[in-house]
């Protein structure tokens, strides 16, 4: 199977933003008169409208990562840039979704999401339909008057997924989403969230623990090992969109990814290996 870049994918709305560099990252905490190391040399490029996965080990530093890009975090050492302009601080040009959806009790969904749209200077018509527009991006199409408790867990996150797109970010940093779903809410959610990317066109970041979740959505799958938290692989997935869970392909780099994961060397091993897909 010839490979389709993302850009070429048909009805995907590729952005000309949302290009994010990472170079040199060292993060560390301290902690009972120690320093403990929790990121190191750590550098990355994505490019705008890439969706980027990353997998590791608990305690690798994917989500102090995730924080770093956010801009929740700004002790560290290296530099992180959003179209070439240093981060600093948090952005509405930089969405966050977390794996709880955060949605507020008493407040109805298109409140909610709404809610994300206070410090946008425009007009009341121009939000109320940017809300109605994300609504139905993410499916949700007839429960704008629904409170959260009234919502399924897997629909609460797509509300919390409309939420952080109805800004309209160039980056969308996704926390382990789909972490705290069922197994069947989980697959048909990384389908949905699949659809809104090509549909939407930001570029996103994900961590997950899930491999076969990563390999499913992502271009590109970095491989993360902890002590200190650093790169060792990072895997192409040269298959277009929508993709196929048979496909022998990403069974065999799902095989080579865990058997990485669960083989963890004694000693730092930097190692960037660029895998093409094909159906051989």
């Amino acid at each position: 199977m010839d490979y389709v870049p993302h850009s070429q994918i048909p009805g995907h709305k590729v952005k000309q933003t949302g290009a994010v560099s990472l170079k040199g990252i060292k993060k560390q905490f301290n902690f009972k008169d120690r320093e403990l190391k929790v990121l190191s040399e750590f550098s990355l490029d994505v490019q705008p409208g890439e969706f980027v996965s990353i997998v590791g080990p608990s305690g690798c530093g994917k989500s102090t990562l995730l924080r770093l890009i956010a801009g929740l975090d700004d002790t560290y050492d290296g530099t992180i840039t959003l179209d070439g302009q240093r981060v600093a601080g948090t952005s509405l040009e930089r969405g966050l979704v977390f794996q709880d959806h955060r949605l507020f009790p008493w407040m109805t969904l298109e409140d909610n999401i709404a809610l994300a749209l206070t410090n946008r200077q425009i007009s009341k018509d121009a939000k109320a339909k940017l809300v109605a527009d994300h609504i139905a991006l993410v499916g949700l199409k007839g429960f704008e008057k629904a409170f959260p408790h009234q919502l399924s867990g897997g629909m609460a996150q797509r509300a919390a997924i409309a939420r952080s797109l109805v800004n309209e970010p160039k980056v969308l940093l996704l926390d382990e989403p789909f972490g705290a779903l069922d197994a069947l809410t989980r697959v048909h959610l990384q389908g949905e969230l699949q659809r809104i990317w090509l549909a939407q066109g930001s570029t996103m970041i994900m961590i997950t623990h899930d491999v076969e979740e990563a390999l499913y959505l992502g271009d590109r799958v970095v491989v993360m090992q902890a002590n200190p938290g650093r790169i060792t692989h990072t895997v192409d997935v040269n298959l277009p969109h929508p993709r196929d869970r048979a496909s022998p392909v990403l069974h065999r780099l799902k095989d080579e990814i865990l058997a990485e994961l669960t083989n963890v060397p004694e000693a730092p091993n930097s190692v960037v290996r660029l895998i093409k897909g094909d159906d051989q």
